[in-house]
């Protein structure tokens, strides 16, 4: 073979043999395959040149005898042309002309014959025929989009997530036979219809414009190597099987006589194709009227990646429900108290109760043995993670102050609005029962921005990051924040009072803590003191890949903790303090300890950005929000996934477990809010009403509201308890008249256990949280028209 280098007199016997092989190899092939080996090995792509002549090898002399012995210009050209870009123009064809093919080929050292059959081309280009029009994928879809379209309305939602898969399919065997121009009409042309769910997806694959791009990509290989899965009743599995074989099934009154001809069955064809060779249908007995609409996509999609799989073993998990089944019960009811603990609160509940001479605080001591709900298994204290053998003072001022504050909550009930319009004469004398009081704070030109903000639990402080890569305080009482001096010296310090007198003097209700080097994207309050006293740390999470431990006593910052190779989104403290855990663009989630530099445990698993972390109320599980669209459970000391939650149409942005320990809620960019039983791992049901992604959720103290606030400028209330329902209304104009209560216009789908919206000027909510006593405090920053 032409180029092939001498076999040196040092190199082992392995080699020559080699090199034989390959020499035998090429003189038994025919001239189409010579010229692709040939091409290969100019270009220096030994892996995919030995792997082609593995292939050739193992094709016998009388089966190649049979084969093309030539191969015709315009497909050499077809061939040759895909696999070139131009440099400066990355996504198009350097190969547009056949002078072009041949004075790259030559550069080549290509043998003689090469040259001469490249030479016998016409002027036809690889442009001219990448414009080619693959009328039976084009049409294929166009027709069965229509089908969907003109089906039944009790099937059109089982029938609709299977447009998906087919239309990336399509797309990319477009791309991939070199069609690239027929691929990107087919893109404008289809693509429209589904960018309200798979936006993300479709401007991804939109940049996929060469046959090494698909190939190359991620996702793209991940539609290519797994199947997608379709969950599909029995009766809409048969009209789909009676379109694809005849062309006809399932439309509705007046759609049409069905799809037939030459070029019908070239279109069914190729749908059916991508059908057999790339879907899983799981078919269920399931009376389509009886599922609700949304459904259908809790197991739609590419399942068996975003699954853990069994190690040791051959078998896998199909389906979410099945892996939460076999990873058995959780313990979800409250941690237990330690007894000591519990006795010294009792005691100390019975002096302030003969000092107040209150008779009815005898009856507080019942909030120190919190009801387990019926139905919940608790943790033991050997469940519970490590924790110091003895309490502080601050633990039983915690505690009292826990009980005092359950005696003096708002009890909020808004199943009372059930099945009423809220704005209804009626309604009015029940909103101040079932709705929270709502207290917003908000900030005033802020040019790059505060990605997040959080209050204090016993809402003396206020904190928000920002983009600028700092932290600003704000002190809700009035009081002076006042770090400590830079002259004292640490030999001064003896005891507590001895930190007041090295304080400084002055001070302002507002302070700045700088440190970071990137934009701050979450801040958390210390829980230790609850609402007996202000927190004494705070932690921050930044761009620049690290958390950071502040003192507030101190102002300045304690610690930096360093483990994530990528900026960390969110940062969440464990209820009972000392612990805290990290969500990352690394696709990780760490749990750390304030007295240790290094992450305890590391929670892998999820295919993309780990967006925000939430613990439960009895800090033995964390639930993990992530860019994959799913949401995770996992048990916090062994590190396993115990729970997965398939179901949100977009990137999993917020979350958070509800105080009975009982619910998982989680929202995103898709603008609808999932309510999940953490028990069975299901979803209750799916609300709707924001017209913008999804910022921030909270659970009231009874678990029995749901408050959400997101990007347009509302905050709004939830009954959890509520089933749920599909309505539409139109939004209203402001009080104003030249303002909407939200970016958006016209009409927005909303469900019936949407309670109440309480609308902001311009203002998108970051931050939405509850008080020990029920009332809801909202953050966010104001967005000026100029700015917008």
């Amino acid at each position: 073979m032409v180029g092939t280098p001498p076999v040196s007199s040092q190199s082992p016997v392995g080699t020559s043999s080699v090199a034989n092989s390959a020499q035998d190899t090429s003189q038994n092939v025919n001239p189409a395959e010579r010229v692709i080996l040939e091409y290969l090995q100019a270009r220096g792509h030994t892996s995919a040149e030995k792997a082609f002549r593995q292939e050739l090898e193992a094709v016998s002399p009388d089966e190649r005898r049979k084969e093309v012995e030539t191969v015709a210009a315009k497909e050499l050209v077809k061939t040759l042309a895909v696999y070139s870009q131009k440099s400066s123009h990355p996504g198009e064809n350097a190969l547009k002309e056949s002078a072009a093919v041949l004075q790259e080929l030559s550069t080549l050292s290509s043998s003689s014959s090469l040259q001469n059959l490249i030479a016998s081309i016409g002027s036809v280009g690889a442009e001219d025929l990448l414009s080619i029009d693959p009328s039976d994928k084009y049409e294929g879809y166009r027709e069965f989009e229509a089908w969907v379209d003109g089906s039944l309305d009790m099937y059109r939602p089982e029938f609709r997530p299977i447009l998906f898969p087919i239309f990336c399919h399509f797309y990319f065997d477009l791309i991939q036979h070199g069609f690239k121009d027929a691929a990107v009409r087919f893109y404008n042309t289809f693509s429209p219809s589904l960018m309200s769910i798979h936006h993300a997806d479709l401007h991804h694959f939109k940049t996929l414009l060469l046959p090494a791009h698909v190939q190359s990509d991620e996702k793209a290989q991940r539609f290519r190597r797994e199947k997608y899965a379709i969950r599909m009743s029995r009766s809409g599995f048969s009209l789909l099987i009676g379109w694809l074989t005849e062309g006809v099934g399932g439309e509705g009154t007046g759609a049409g006589t069905g799809f037939s001809g030459e070029r019908g069955k070239r279109g069914r064809a190729a749908v059916m194709r991508v059908v057999n060779n790339h879907l899983r249908f799981d078919v269920t007995s399931t009376n389509p009227s009886s599922v609700p609409p949304h459904a259908w996509e809790e197991s739609t999609g590419l399942i068996s990646s975003l699954l853990p799989q069994p190690s040791g073993t051959t078998s896998t998990y199909t389906s979410a429900h099945a892996f939460n089944m076999s990873k058995g019960d959780l313990k979800l009811g409250p941690a237990p108290m330690n007894e000591d603990l519990r006795t010294e609160t009792e005691r100390v509940l019975r002096e302030q109760a003969m000092v107040d001479r209150d008779p009815s605080a005898q009856y507080d001591i019942q909030y120190t043995k919190p009801q387990i709900p019926i139905g919940l298994v608790p943790p033991t204290e050997a469940d519970l993670l490590p924790r110091p053998p003895l309490f502080k003072t601050v633990d039983v001022e915690r505690e009292v102050s826990n009980v005092r504050d359950a005696r003096k909550r708002i009890r909020l009930e808004p199943s009372l609005l059930s099945n009423m319009d809220v704005d209804s004469p009626q309604a009015s004398a029940f909103r101040g029962r079932a709705l929270p009081s709502i207290c917003a704070y908000t900030l005033h030109d802020v040019a790059e921005g505060a990605p997040c903000s959080t209050f204090s639990q016993d809402t003396s402080l206020m904190a928000a990051g920002f983009a600028e890569s700092y932290i600003r305080l704000w002190s809700l009482k009035g009081e002076k924040l006042r770090g400590l001096r830079s002259d004292f010296q640490a030999s001064s310090i003896r005891d507590a009072s001895s930190i007041s007198k090295i304080k400084e003097k002055k001070g302002s209700t507002t302070r700045k803590l700088i440190g970071h080097s990137g934009p701050v994207y979450s801040v958390a309050f210390d829980p230790v003191s609850g609402s007996a006293a202000a927190p004494k740390h705070l932690l921050s999470a930044s761009a620049d890949a690290t958390v950071r431990l502040w003192s507030l006593d101190a102002m300045t910052n304690v610690a930096a903790y360093r483990g994530h190779d990528n900026p960390v989104w969110d940062v969440k403290w464990c209820p009972m303090g000392i612990y805290f855990a990290t969500a990352s663009r690394d696709r990780t989630a760490r749990l750390w300890s304030t007295d240790r530099l290094n992450c305890l445990r590391i929670y892998a698993g999820h295919l993309s950005d780990v967006d925000c972390v939430a613990f439960h109320p009895n800090s033995l599980y964390l639930a993990t929000g992530s860019s994959d669209w799913t949401s995770r459970l996992w048990d916090v000391q062994k590190g396993s996934c115990v729970r997965v939650f398939i179901g949100q149409q977009g990137a999993v942005t917020s979350l958070v477990m509800s105080p009975d320990g009982r619910y998982l809620a989680t929202a995103g960019e898709d603008l609808s809010i999932s309510l999940w039983d953490l028990g069975s791992g299901k979803r209750i049901k799916k609300m709707l009403g924001h017209s913008a992604s999804i910022y921030t959720l909270a659970f009231s103290a009874e678990s029995s509201l749901l408050v959400s606030g997101g990007a347009d400028w509302t905050v709004r209330c939830w009954d959890v308890k509520a089933a749920g329902g599909s309505r539409t209304k139109t939004q209203d104009t402001s009080n104003s008249g030249e303002e909407k209560s939200t970016p958006t216009e016209g009409e927005t789908a909303e469900t019936t256990d949407l309670l109440s919206t309480f609308p902001t000027k311009r203002t998108p909510i970051t931050n939405v949280q509850f008080t020990s006593k029920n009332l809801c405090l909202v953050g966010g920053v104001y967005t000026s028209p100029e700015t917008r």
